[in-house]
């Protein structure tokens, strides 16, 4: 009857055995798959930065259409006037800006930045002293819709197209 009862023994130590080496390889295999990716090549992100979208969308011949606005006042600009922007345009009183504002005291240098993008137009302000206003709430970047009045200084300008 011993003997019986060590052959039992001596099974159950080695299906234990058995047991917590099938356990640890199974913990191992997963921490392997888990950490398989982890310092391999690095992943391209899906973010690109506006340069890096510009030259992407040159690439693809993908271009923003042109917007047209109206002056409607100001000593910066002759009423009724339209000024088309089909790239990036800077817009201030400073001789090398695209869209200069002429005895515009309320203007800056360099004040605001027009820029026609897949997705709309946008004006952002480029840190002026007084401030860029679209329909009369003071913005530092935003998308315009058709109607939109955009003050600089004290020119206004409406977003026709």
């Amino acid at each position: 009857m011993t003997l019986l009862a060590l052959a039992a023994d001596e099974t159950l130590l080695i299906l234990k055995i058995v047991f917590l080496v099938l356990l640890y390889g199974f913990i191992l295999l997963v921490v392997r798959s888990a950490t398989k990716d982890i310092g391999g090549a690095p992943q391209e992100s899906i973010i690109l930065g506006a340069g890096e979208a510009a030259v992407l969308r040159e690439k693809l011949g993908v271009r923003p259409r042109s917007r047209r606005f109206r002056v409607l006042g100001g000593p910066g600009l002759r009423s009724g006037k339209t000024v088309d922007i089909v790239s990036a345009t800077i817009i201030g009183r400073e001789d090398d800006v695209g869209i200069r504002l002429d005895g515009d005291e309320f203007a800056s240098g360099q004040h605001a930045r027009f820029e026609p993008r897949a997705d709309g137009i946008w004006v952002e302000d480029l840190q002026s002293t007084n401030g860029t206003f679209v329909n009369g709430e003071r913005v530092t970047a935003q998308r315009l819709q058709a109607g939109d009045v955009v003050r600089i200084g004290q020119t206004e300008l409406r977003l026709e197209s």
